[in-house]
């Protein structure tokens, strides 16, 4: 009876505990296996994270939700899905017409949307942080039109803000699925970004964007807006640019219009 009682503990212990993560904890055993329904769960997370990489990106879905935002399409080096995944380094680099095409002025911040390695989380979330980011920036930061960005990885917004004449860029992209997330959106702030000399640690990076599980966009967007401040004023982003964010008083966000 005692181990009986013991079970029961570890049971609803377990059950509290999953309450509180998405990582698959205390789930149990049949036989030598995980019991059938998580078993299925699991292949199931497998095949949306599979689904998340190889699914095509469709930028007329990030325009049409940008309505009224103007917005440029590029594609990088990589000609296909299959080289980019092979190739890093073609998804870091414009392809060469579509260089040429991008308009150059002297913005202060260009957002570039990338799909990255989920398609699917810049479908449901980059319109909405790029709108949500963009009406907490100060007023007089120039920002220029959007670029969409097909086969893209997170370097080659310093090739599309070098091309336009950028002095900050904010790459939205799809960030690698994993077995809990297929639809996490990752934010990385850059300034002064040279291509090919640029690294990671003169990054910043906001991720795990995909409310309701992960943060909000008026969460991700205040911390955002407050990083591209301050990068303003210090000229520097990457660790020497901390996210104070949570330190200060909320603010509401700005009205357009």
């Amino acid at each position: 009876m005692s181990e009986l009682v013991a079970h029961a503990e570890d049971s609803a212990l377990w059950s509290t505990l999953r309450r509180h993560t998405q990582a698959r904890i205390g789930l149990g055993r049949a036989g030598s296996g995980l019991p059938t329904r998580h078993r299925l769960e699991l292949q199931a997370a497998h095949a949306a994270a599979r689904d998340a990489v190889h699914s095509p990106f469709d930028p007329d879905t990030v325009a049409a939700a940008l309505t009224g935002t103007p917005t440029v399409r590029v594609r990088s080096a990589a000609p296909d899905r299959l080289t980019y995944l092979q190739r890093p380094d073609l998804g870091r680099r414009l392809d060469a017409t579509d260089r040429a095409h991008l308009p150059s002025g002297e913005w202060d911040l260009v957002f570039v949307v990338a799909d990255g390695l989920s398609s699917r989380a810049v479908h449901e979330h980059a319109a909405a942080m790029v709108r949500a980011t963009t009406v907490r920036l100060s007023a007089d930061i120039r920002v220029a039109p959007v670029v969409l960005a097909e086969q893209a990885r997170v370097a080659l917004g310093d090739d599309v803000a070098h091309a336009m004449g950028a002095a900050m860029v904010v790459v939205l992209v799809g960030e690698r699925p994993g077995m809990s997330a297929a639809d996490s959106l990752g934010a990385y702030l850059t300034y002064g970004p040279k291509p090919g000399v640029t690294t990671d640690a003169d990054r910043n990076c906001l991720s795990n964007i995909r409310p309701p599980l992960g943060l909000t966009y008026d969460t991700a967007a205040a911390k955002l807006a407050a990083l591209t401040g301050r990068a303003r004023e210090l000229g520097l982003t990457g660790v020497g640019l901390k996210d104070e964010s949570d330190a200060l008083p909320a603010a509401a966000p700005a009205q357009s219009g």
